[in-house]
């Protein structure tokens, strides 16, 4: 290989060999040294090239697969990045009988992502009416489906459902509420019908040591599933109050644009799991059609998780914003709970307020004490603390239906608009079961990062 003409370096023919790969050069006598330091350079960017891709060979030598796509982790869409940390969790103040339950333990939390709000009527609206179209699109057929053999059959969602068309209205009429059911014979989508069926893997089974070694089990035996009503309990509003007027609640709440910005309620615990894989599979489609690769899952806070992010970076801290009070200098709440003896509107709020309401804490995130509690993933234990690992504690328990109710509780944190300020506090836990619904609990969403730290990208 002559490097004169592209370098101008000179006359004198010169050899160099690395890896059996013979480099030839012309240099100049009287510049041998800066010619030579040059030719060195210039003659081991060419061995790299030669190694990494000339004729598609490795030369015998250990590179690593070629051609991988080089990673960003790309921030989730209304998602803040928490880094990897340490904190002692529980309780921060000098409560005695709550110890009794929840006493402090030093954890550490890998890096992840959370929604800087709850998730809101309008971001739970999406995954409702997702369904809903999917099943017109079932009954519809057609152009509406692409046929990719009879085990997956996908829909076409470039096609546009007609719900108007008159070819459509009877097939799609099964969808509707019935008419000796109809209110003022409006004509409405039957809540009751918006099903959906979803699948995890069950790791934790998976990694059991009696079903580890190779080929002693089916793997679809860790493919779970599970068919779920997505639609909010709006009743919640009047159910969980003896002699309270909400009926406006209910009525308005969740389907009216007034309310779109404000967090989902009336919300089981399997509900929210069920709008984690669904946000899932629709990011992962969504890479997969591009020719991206996938992210990690979208799935439920841990509650050692939700608790670090609720500190901000702030270790004991018994509230999100740092301090130990409940209102700021000016005498001004700042979250929405139930303060002094019942005044509700003492704090800005009556029932729940704007996801975005209060100032967030040192991570950006909002309304992590107050407003709504929030759903984890962890089964609720009052000795959890006591067993649970210090490298991302976790305590999970997937309750089955004939299972007593004292293995149905899942843990909420963060307290909502009608507790007291006790339940606002970063180390508090409460629960409640698994497949109950309330106006007062919501959720939202994390992923896992992917790598060390945002400082490695």
């Amino acid at each position: 290989m002559l490097f004169n003409k592209q370098l101008g370096m000179g006359i004198a023919d010169k050899g160099i060999c690395f890896f059996g790969l013979k480099f030839y050069c012309k240099s100049n006598i009287n510049n041998k040294g800066g010619n030579m330091k040059k030719l060195l350079g210039y003659s081991f960017l060419l061995m790299l090239l030669a190694l990494g891709g000339c004729g598609g060979g490795n030369k015998g030598q250990l590179v690593g697969v070629q051609g991988r796509e080089k990673w960003f982790q790309a921030d989730p869409y209304g998602m803040v990045y928490i880094p990897s940390g340490y904190m002692v969790q529980g309780p921060s103040d000098q409560d005695a009988p709550y110890a009794v339950v929840a006493q402090g333990k030093s954890v550490s939390i890998h890096a992840f992502y959370m929604d800087d709000t709850e998730i809101t009527n309008n971001e739970y609206r999406q995954f409702v009416y997702w369904v809903r179209d999917s099943l017109a699109h079932r009954l519809l057929g057609g152009d509406h489906l692409e046929s990719e053999g009879e085990y997956d059959e996908r829909i076409n969602w470039s096609t546009k459902i007609k719900w108007d068309d008159e070819a459509n209205v009877e097939t799609l009429a099964e969808l509707f509420i019935p008419e000796t059911e109809r209110y003022y014979k409006r004509k409405e989508i039957d809540s009751r019908k918006m099903n959906f069926l979803y699948y995890w893997i069950d790791l934790k089974e998976a990694a059991k040591k009696s079903n580890r070694e190779q080929g002693m089990k089916d793997r679809s035996v860790f493919i779970k599933s599970d068919t779920i009503n997505t639609y909010p309990d709006t009743l919640a509003w009047i159910h969980d109050f003896t002699y309270s007027f909400n009926d406006p609640m209910t009525n308005m709440y969740f389907w009216h644009p007034a309310y779109d910005d404000y967090p989902v309620v009336g919300i089981t615990w399997r509900q929210a799991r069920a709008f984690c894989v669904w946000r899932s599979e629709l990011m992962n489609e969504y890479l997969a059609d591009g020719g991206e690769t996938y992210v990690q899952d979208f799935r439920l806070p841990y509650e050692s998780e939700w608790e670090y992010a609720a500190r901000g970076g702030q270790q004991l801290s018994p509230f999100p914003w740092g301090g130990p009070y409940i209102r700021n200098s000016r005498g001004c709440f700042l979250g929405n709970f139930k303060p002094l003896r019942g005044n509700y509107m003492d704090d800005g709020g009556f029932y729940t307020v704007k996801a975005t309401s209060y100032w967030p804490n040192d991570y950006g995130l909002y309304c992590m004490a107050g407003n709504v509690a929030e759903w984890t993933s962890n089964a609720y234990d009052e000795a959890a603390y006591n067993f649970t690992h210090d490298l991302n504690p976790d305590y999970v328990y997937d309750a089955k239906e004939n299972d007593p109710p004292s293995l149905k509780r899942k843990t909420i944190r963060g307290g909502s608009w009608k507790d007291i300020a006790h339940y606002l506090q970063t180390g508090t836990r409460a629960y409640e079961y698994q497949d109950t619904a309330k106006c007062y609990i919501g959720f939202r969403c994390v992923m896992s990062f992917l790598g060390r730290d945002k400082a490695d990208y």
